[in-house]
């Protein structure tokens, strides 16, 4: 009887183990980035890093909608921190990623601005104009935003990170979602996200 509760017990520790390991792995395998922009505190028990484009519409819905509840109840609570990552579709998301970068410390700012105002600027006309347009009210003035865009170093890094998530992890749509190492992609609703969350304490 001894035995065979030794050798339950030692499978069980074996098991334990090689999940903690398979855990371990699929965080390391990520790789961080110079230009990964991080909100929460640097040691929570999770990490979320989402890949998501300026123009689109599913990810404005879910930064409207969903993120300011994830952001208060664990994020600012010091449970989760997040890793944002550009994964822009077109020129237009390029160029608000380069102008959200170069605005420094107020990237989440511009970065919520920018899904805010979505519709006014990715719709308009002259795209560009409106873009810089609300720039100049963040505190970037058309100078600065004209030598942001040209900065080729910052656009083949957001490139670079581009390519490295969908190979890394196949992502193929947005907003998409890393957490534990897992893909789940969507414009999920607060319950659904506290779920994949809640699942990382167990």
């Amino acid at each position: 009887m001894k035995t065979l509760l030794a050798r339950i017990s030692q499978t069980t520790l074996i098991v334990a183990v090689l999940a903690l390991g398979a855990m371990n792995t699929a965080q390391a395998l990520d790789k961080p980035w110079v230009i990964d922009e991080v909100m929460g505190k640097a040691d929570a028990p999770i990490t979320i890093i989402e890949y998501s484009s300026l123009t689109c519409p599913h990810c404005a819905k879910f930064h409207a909608e969903t993120f300011p509840k994830v952001k208060s109840e664990w994020i600012d609570t010091g449970k989760a921190k997040l890793i944002f990552r550009d994964l822009p579709w077109d020129p237009l998301a390029q160029a608000t990623a380069m102008i959200a970068h170069c605005s420094g410390d107020r990237y989440f700012a511009f970065l919520n601005t920018f899904f805010r105002t979505q519709e006014q600027w990715s719709r308009n006309p002259q795209p560009l104009a409106a873009i810089k347009t609300i720039a100049k009210l963040g505190g970037l003035g058309d100078e600065q935003v004209d030598k942001c865009l040209s900065d080729s170093g910052l656009l083949n890094e957001i490139n670079a990170r581009k390519d490295d998530a969908m190979s890394r992890y196949n992502v193929d749509s947005t907003p998409s979602f890393i957490i534990g190492g897992k893909l789940s992609s969507g414009d999920m609703t607060y319950d659904e996200f506290a779920k994949l969350l809640s699942e990382q304490g167990k």
